[in-house]
């Protein structure tokens, strides 16, 4: 049973309290003797007077963090991913061997958007070869050829502002 806000408890380490906050795993309660702690709905303690849980238990924020997942995880659509300051308004330019024929320039922002979206659609499949019904040997094949897949997608981290936004590879080769 998940107690409701003004529910008496008495903790064991904490002492007398009641609850002022409710999640769907922790309670904020507000102690005589220690102020205001957190202490999750399965600790122990001891119910003195239990007021029926009459609030939605899910946090705002636990609702927007489970939509997030839900998105990331079964759409196309990508969370935004800054390019890295230096290559901002920046140019690329591709030089033919051959002086005979003449270069091509992009804005480099168009171009970090094409590998982002590489990288994301990669994602997906990962994860729908993931949540599929292949048996487990043919999921961990398909897995190293996407691990290596992002192995040599590396050269294009130089463009990424936020390292844990880059590719990774199988850093095991690097020991």
């Amino acid at each position: 049973m998940i107690l409701g806000i003004g529910s008496r408890i008495k903790h064991p380490e904490f002492g007398l309290g009641v609850v002022t906050n409710v999640t769907s795993k922790m309670y904020w309660v507000t102690f005589i003797e220690n102020g205001l702690e957190t202490i999750g709905v399965d600790d122990e303690y001891e119910v003195i007077e239990g007021v029926e849980d009459e609030v939605d238990t899910v946090s705002f924020s636990e609702v927007e963090k489970a939509l997030r997942d839900i998105l990331k995880r079964y759409s196309d659509v990508s969370e935004i991913i800054p390019i890295a300051d230096k290559w901002k308004g920046g140019n690329l330019i591709l030089q033919p061997g051959d002086q005979n024929l003449s270069s091509k320039e992009l804005p480099i922002d168009k171009f970090f958007h094409k590998i982002v979206m590489v990288r994301d659609r990669i994602r997906v499949m990962e994860q729908k070869i993931n949540s599929s019904k292949l048996d487990d040997q043919d999921k961990i094949d398909l897995q190293q050829y996407i691990t290596r897949i992002y192995g040599s997608l590396t050269t294009f981290n130089v463009l990424f502002k936020n390292k844990s936004q880059q590719f990774v590879g199988d850093s095991s080769k690097n020991k």
